[in-house]
């Protein structure tokens, strides 16, 4: 289709764990031209969106001025321990347990709370170090003890390492102001681990975007839900842990218009919840919490669940249970390989034996469960019987109870899950989607298979399909209201364990069935956005137990996508104004600013304040057009703290200032004019 008029539009992407979605948007009314989904290619993710931009109406595509994605990249490649060989510098402290590095050393160095050096830097340990290891890391971090506060020591180590090596590095204070050594640490050796994933990533979709021919720039969601450009992308990747989660919320904005609620974005892997404040995503004031580790990347607060529409579900001793663990959906599996149909057929007519109910549900064997060959890894010990077991399910994919026939053994003896977990089988079950399938409801694949299925464990259940299936979703309901409001708890009281009078109380709301003499019920103070293909099916359920509304904007399926291309260009830094000793009383003291270049002494508050607005301002103006902004906007938070000399007289004391300076602006257009690849403004 032909379009006549000419348009600026806005091509966005989302990689989740099950799907790619893309959207064309109009950048100046916010309209969907064009949407599509493709299954999302773990091993490859440029294939998936490669299949979902060309599922997208190509008459647009000389119209589009912008290319954005979110992705899962970064958050999965540090959650499964993934990335390139690391080497770590730590200055002045001892390096925490369980960093993942390579090669570490501790050396001389480093500052006290005033940026003052605690001991002169060791510079000949720092050059044997990167020598040695050189050849052996693929990027190095750097860390000083307080380097926020004085960064001189790790900025002539990086010196350092760039006039010896030709390996990317980078330091603590590049990536984060707040306090926290530790913390820092960790970012900066994320950050360095995830430079040749991110940039391999961001090749890949460069050639999709050529072969698509689609000429504009491309930018990255990052974890707070602001854009910043590949080239940015390429230094400092672990800002986009969390994209996913953040475009969601972002993309839950744009549909709405609404401005405070409760986002519960379902998808095929997770359930992910965040909170809309005052029309911005709520933060987590910490940094970003990933794979066991704090981080001080800012990022989006969000509470993730392992229940989405590939979750599996377990029929074992007389119980229907939903497992955190991922499995194809049968009906997604049963469209590439249709053998798994006639196997599903052909169990109608077999006696199937009720599995026991495991403390560990990914034990638990299904007989509908199919496992089908992924790839071979060298070196994995599993003993000569799974060797077996992975060349039939070569040939074609397998129950673990057809296995155990074919090689006489007992079904429990065979540890599919380790070739599950190093990833050279792949799981196919019983999941939500499958039901959606069975039912009707939902049908993108093969539905027969989804219905034989349902039926064969609802035979286990001495239950009808239809009864089956309400039971499924009746559990999701409830997973998901139970999740929301752990998060809304968490919210106020910070992650705490939950005790036994917590769970029944939850489990009381949530259920709605009451005891004896307590009933309790749940009311949300705002709206519930339902994000995600399958969130007709069971957020209506969810609402309801809330007593809230229930938004399902149009286009909610690809909401992420939608998020990806609605965000702005944001850049912020923090600048922390301190009096000198003894000098706290005087109304205008003598101080100190610390900040990410330099420590600077300064005769008076004012005189610091005015230095740091107008160096600041100008740092974030340059990182917020190098992010791929426009044209931006200054906005300074002057954060004055004081405490009380004396309750009687309140009179107060100033402990110092800090000066929050962000710079905010609309990303960068592609414009074709006259044959010339140039950049144009944003209207």
């Amino acid at each position: 289709m032909e379009h006549s008029s000419t348009k600026n539009l806005g091509l966005g992407i989302d990689t989740g764990g099950t799907y790619t979605d893309a959207v064309i948007v109009d950048i100046g009314d916010g309209t969907v031209m064009s949407k599509a989904k493709a299954l999302t290619t773990r091993q490859d993710l440029a294939q998936g969106i490669a299949k979902a931009i060309d599922m997208l109406d190509h008459s647009l595509f000389k119209q589009v001025r912008l290319l954005a994605i979110s992705s899962t990249l970064a958050t999965n490649a540090v959650v499964e321990g993934k990335g390139c060989r690391v080497g770590l510098i730590v200055i002045g402290h001892e390096a925490g347990r369980n960093i993942p590095v390579d090669e570490v050393v501790q050396i001389e160095g480093g500052h006290n709370l005033h940026g003052l050096r605690e001991a002169e830097l060791g510079v000949e340990s720092a050059r044997e170090f990167i020598l040695r290891v050189k050849d052996k890391v693929d990027a190095f971090a750097i860390s000083s003890y307080l380097s926020i506060r004085n960064p001189e020591h790790e900025n002539k180590i990086k010196e350092m390492v760039q006039s010896l090596t030709s390996c990317p590095v980078v330091c603590g204070h590049e990536l984060s102001s707040a306090l926290g050594f530790h913390e820092r640490t960790i970012t900066a050796v994320l950050n360095a681990r995830l430079i040749p994933i991110v940039r391999d990533l961001i090749m890949s979709i460069k050639q999709v975007q050529e072969q698509m021919d689609l000429h504009a720039p491309l930018m990255i969601v990052k974890g707070d839900g602001a854009l910043m450009s590949e080239k940015v992308a390429r230094d400092r990747p672990v800002e986009t842990i969390l994209s996913g989660p953040a475009a969601s919320i972002i993309g839950a904005k744009a549909l709405t218009n609404l401005q405070d609620a409760v986002i519960v974005d379902v998808g095929g892997t997770t359930t992910d919840i965040g909170i809309l404040r005052n029309g911005q995503p709520h933060l987590d004031r910490e940094g970003a919490m990933l794979g066991g580790w704090r981080t001080r990347v800012r990022a989006v607060d969000v509470f993730t669940s392992g229940i989405g529409g590939d979750s599996r579900v377990v029929v074992a001793g007389g119980k229907v249970v939903l497992s955190t663990s991922r499995a194809i959906p049968l009906c997604i599996a049963s469209s590439s390989h249709p053998i798994i149909r006639e196997k599903l057929e052909a169990l109608r007519h077999v006696r199937i034996r009720p599995a026991p109910l495991l403390s560990e549900l990914d034990t638990v064997p299904q007989a509908i469960d199919f496992f089908v060959y992924s790839k071979d890894i060298p070196g994995v010990d599993m003993g000569p019987e799974h060797h077996s077991a992975l060349e039939l399910i070569k040939s074609e994919p397998c129950t673990v109870l057809e296995l155990a026939g074919m090689l006489n053994v007992h079904p429990l003896s065979l540890n599919l899950r380790k070739m599950e977990v190093f990833g050279m089988v792949q799981r196919t079950g019983l999941t939500p989607t499958d039901i959606l399938h069975a039912e009707g409801s939902y049908v993108e694949y093969d539905a027969v298979a989804a219905q034989i299925a349902v039926e064969l464990q609802a035979r286990q259940m001495e239950m009808t399909s239809e009864d089956f299936i309400r039971t499924v979703k009746t559990a999701v309901v409830e997973k998901i209201t139970t999740e929301v409001v752990k998060k809304l708890i968490f919210e106020e009281i910070g992650d705490a364990p939950l005790d036994e009078v917590a769970r029944f109380l939850i489990d009381n709301m949530v259920q709605g069935t009451g005891r004896r003499d307590l009933a309790c019920k749940l009311e949300l103070n705002k709206p519930i956005i339902g994000i995600g293909a399958p969130v007709g099916a069971y957020l209506p359920g969810v609402a309801e137990r809330f007593h809230t509304s229930l938004i399902l904007p149009e286009h909610s399926e690809i909401g992420n996508a939608a998020g990806a291309i609605s965000g702005n260009v944001m850049e912020s830094i923090e600048m922390l104004i301190r009096p000198i000793k003894g000098a706290v009383t005087v109304e205008n003291p003598p101080c100190t600013l610390f900040w990410m270049q330099e420590r600077k002494d300064f005769e008076t508050m004012d005189a610091a304040i005015e230095y740091a607005k107008v160096v600041g301002s100008d740092l974030v103006r340059q990182r917020a057009l190098a992010s791929g902004a426009d044209s931006v906007e200054i906005v300074i938070e002057n954060r004055r703290e004081e405490a009380r000399l004396d309750q009687g007289r309140g009179a107060t004391i100033l402990l110092g200032t800090d000066l929050v300076i962000t710079a905010v602006g609309k990303p960068r257009l592609f414009f074709e004019e006259g044959g010339d690849n140039s950049l144009g403004t944003f209207r």
